[in-house]
C-alpha cells in the first residue's frame, strides 16, 4: 500500500481533536512506517500538547510527521492515497476536487468520534455514499471488537507498569512539577470543563479523614478552582483546606501528561484524549464528557457506563455511576464522593482489570491500516 497519508484536523475543543490526530500521526509514521502530513487549523493549540513545535511555521517536521498549517484559502497541493477526515472536519473543496479527479486510487476515512453506543459496531467501516469515484468509509474507535479500537503506541503499558512499579520515577517526575504529596496523601488529578459542582466535590475532599493532594493542570476549570479558594490563581499556588491540598500544575506535554495520570491515584478527565489515556493509566477515572445539545451526551456517558461498570460488585458500581452522574448532571458531588470511599480498593482492582481487557484488542492505529490495506 502507498505509503502517503494525509490527516485533516480542525480544532474545536482546544486540545482534543489536536490531541487525537497528533497521536495518531504519530503512531503511523514511527510505528506503522508511512508519510504522514498533518493538516491542523490552529497550531496554536497544537505546540501546547508538542511544545517543540513553532505555531508560526507554514511547515515542519515533528517526530517524523509533517505538520501544515490548514491554510485559508486553501492552497492546491498534491493528494494523498489515504486521506484522513477526522470528526467531520470536512476536507477542503478544491482538495475534494483534486482527489476525486486522480487516476490514482484513493482512500477517504471518516475518522469519528468516540462512543461506546450500541449502533456504532453497525456503522464502523461502512461505506459513504456520494461521493464520486473516491471510495469514502466511516471508521469508529470504540471499546469492543466490532469497533476500531483505541489508540495505543506501543509499548506503552510497558512503560506504564514501569513507572508505577518505581518510586524512584514517581517521585522525580513530581519534583519535575514541583509536587511534594505528603507520604500518606492520595494523589488526585483533575483536568475538567467549568463544572459548578467543584465546590462540593472540594469541601467534600477537605473534610475527609484521609490527606489529598489534588494536582490541577492548568485549564477551563480553573474558573471554578478560583471560585472556590476565592482567590485568583496559577500554575504553582496551591491552597490547603482541613486535609486537602489543591496544586496548580503547568499544562504539560502529551508525554508527560500520561505520566501524571500514572503517578496519581484517581484522575478526573474530560473531553476524548484524556479520556482514553486515563483508562491506559489503569486508575480509578471520573470523565467530563463533552456537553451536546439537547443533552445527547447523557446517552454516551450511561452507555460507557454500561460498558464499564460490567464485573463491578453492586454497590460499587451505583457509587462510581451516581459520582459520574452528579460531575455531569449537576448533582450533589459532596455525597456523590462520600458513596464512592468505601468501594476504593475495588474501583482500583477494577480499573487494571478493565484496562488489561481493552489491551487485548488491537489499537486503532494498527486497525486502521488494516482496514485501508484490505479496501485498497
Amino acid at each position: 500500500m502507498d505509503s502517503r497519508w494525509d490527516i485533516f484536523c480542525k480544532v474545536v475543543d482546544n486540545f482534543g481533536d489536536a490531541g487525537v490526530t497528533w497521536r495518531l500521526a504519530r503512531q503511523l509514521a514511527n510505528e506503522q512506517g508511512l508519510a504522514v502530513r498533518l493538516w491542523i487549523d490552529d497550531l496554536t493549540a497544537f505546540a501546547r500538547l508538542c511544545p517543540d513545535a513553532d505555531p508560526l511555521a507554514r511547515t515542519q517536521v515533528r517526530a517524523g510527521v509533517q505538520v501544515c498549517q490548514w491554510p485559508e484559502p486553501w492552497e492546491d497541493t498534491p493528494t494523498a492515497t489515504v486521506v484522513i477526515e477526522a470528526f467531520g472536519c470536512k476536507l477542503p473543496g478544491p482538495y475534494q476536487a483534486r482527489l476525486a479527479a486522480t487516476a490514482t486510487p484513493a482512500l477517504w476515512v471518516n475518522l469519528d468520534y468516540l462512543s461506546a453506543e450500541t449502533w456504532v459496531g453497525g456503522c464502523h467501516g461502512l461505506p459513504s455514499l456520494g461521493c464520486g469515484s473516491v471510495r469514502k468509509f466511516f471508521f469508529f474507535p470504540g471499546f469492543r471488537s466490532d469497533t476500531g479500537g483505541l489508540l495505543r503506541e506501543a509499548g506503552l503499558l510497558e512503560r506504564r507498569d514501569a513507572f508505577q512499579a518505581s518510586r524512584a520515577a514517581r517521585d522525580a517526575f513530581l519534583r519535575g512539577l514541583n509536587v511534594s504529596p505528603a507520604p500518606e496523601a492520595r494523589l488526585l488529578s483533575l483536568f475538567a470543563y467549568e463544572n459548578d459542582g467543584l465546590t462540593g466535590w472540594l469541601e467534600a475532599l477537605a473534610a475527609a479523614p484521609r490527606l489529598t493532594h489534588l494536582l490541577v493542570p492548568e485549564g477551563r476549570v480553573l474558573a471554578n478552582l478560583e471560585t472556590w479558594a476565592q482567590a485568583r490563581v496559577g500554575a504553582g499556588d496551591c491552597i490547603r483546606r482541613g486535609g486537602l491540598t489543591v496544586q496548580v500544575v503547568p499544562f504539560v506535554s502529551q508525554e508527560a501528561y500520561d505520566q501524571l495520570l500514572w503517578a496519581c491515584d484517581f484522575n478526573a478527565v474530560r473531553g476524548e484524549d484524556s479520556f482514553v489515556r486515563a483508562q491506559w493509566a489503569a486508575r480509578p477515572m471520573l470523565w467530563h464528557i463533552y456537553r451536546q445539545d439537547e443533552y445527547a451526551h447523557w446517552e454516551k456517558l450511561e452507555a460507557f457506563l454500561e460498558l464499564y461498570t460490567e464485573g463491578l460488585p453492586g454497590a460499587a458500581s451505583e457509587a462510581l455511576r451516581g459520582l459520574w452522574r452528579s460531575w455531569n448532571m449537576d448533582g450533589d458531588m459532596a455525597s456523590a464522593w462520600a458513596a464512592v470511599e468505601p468501594h476504593w480498593d475495588e474501583l482500583q482492582s477494577h480499573a487494571r482489570q478493565w484496562c488489561a481487557g481493552l489491551a487485548a484488542r488491537p489499537d486503532l492505529a494498527t486497525a486502521l491500516v488494516q482496514f485501508c490495506r484490505n479496501s485498497l
